[in-house]
Formats: structure tokens, C-alpha cells, sequence
């Protein structure tokens, strides 16, 4: 899938960043107002969760097409959390350059899962 021997779904690029970007949404939606902590924050968390979590839950089911499932839903969560840094970033909740360097992480792992996605696609089709 990825370059070298994929064990398991943490030894994938995606699932890494991903993680690490949902630590991230994590911490920076512990600032939102206390109003909004079971809100917007709740929903950015959320979202930004179900993008690693989709990752390996779709791996470790060891299905092609079914990865691919997960793929896709991972890149809809990808989308959520895209609208949602913007309505953050619009409200007021998150500064610029944080919303810059949040929003920027994403379209790399939104390029990855698109990468990935076409491999296994590519991949499920040649074992049929």
C-alpha cells in the first residue's frame, strides 16, 4: 500500500498524521468557549477521530473493498472537519495562522487517503 511492508494499519503514513492531527483538534478545541465545548469542539472532535479510526478499522478487516469503504468514509469525516476549522476560524475561535496550519495538515491527509484509496482500488481489482 504504502512504501514498504504494511503489518498493520499504524505502519501507514495516514493513519499516523491523522492521529496526531485529532490530538491536535484535541487540544486546540479545549480553548472553545465552555458553551461550545459539547458543540462545535464535540463535532470537530468527532470528525477528526473517524478519520484514523476509519483507517484501521477498514485495514485490520483485511478486505480490499471494504478498506476502501472506510477509505471513503474517512475522506467524508476529512470533509466535516475542513467546514468545521472554517466556521471555527469565522466565529472567531481559532486565529489565522492556526487555522492555517490545521487546515493545511488536512489537505495533506486528504491527498494521502486519495493515494491510498487508488491503490487499494487498484489493488482490489487485480485480485479478482
Amino acid at each position: 500500500m504504502e512504501r514498504g511492508k504494511v503489518r498493520s494499519y499504524r505502519d501507514l503514513q495516514v493513519w499516523q498524521r491523522s492521529k496526531a492531527l485529532a490530538v491536535e483538534i484535541y487540544r486546540v478545541t479545549a480553548a472553545f468557549p465552555p458553551k461550545d465545548q459539547y458543540g462545535l469542539a464535540d463535532q470537530m472532535r468527532r470528525a477528526a477521530v473517524s478519520i484514523p479510526s476509519n483507517i484501521a478499522e477498514g485495514h485490520i478487516r483485511r478486505s480490499p473493498k471494504v478498506f476502501a469503504q472506510h477509505i471513503d468514509i474517512a475522506l467524508g469525516s476529512a470533509a466535516e472537519l475542513s467546514t468545521q476549522l472554517e466556521i471555527a476560524r469565522d466565529i472567531g475561535y481559532l486565529a489565522e495562522p492556526v487555522y492555517q496550519s490545521l487546515q493545511s495538515e488536512l489537505e495533506e491527509i486528504v491527498k494521502m487517503l486519495f493515494g491510498l484509496l487508488s491503490t487499494v482500488t487498484r489493488n482490489s481489482h487485480r485480485t479478482r
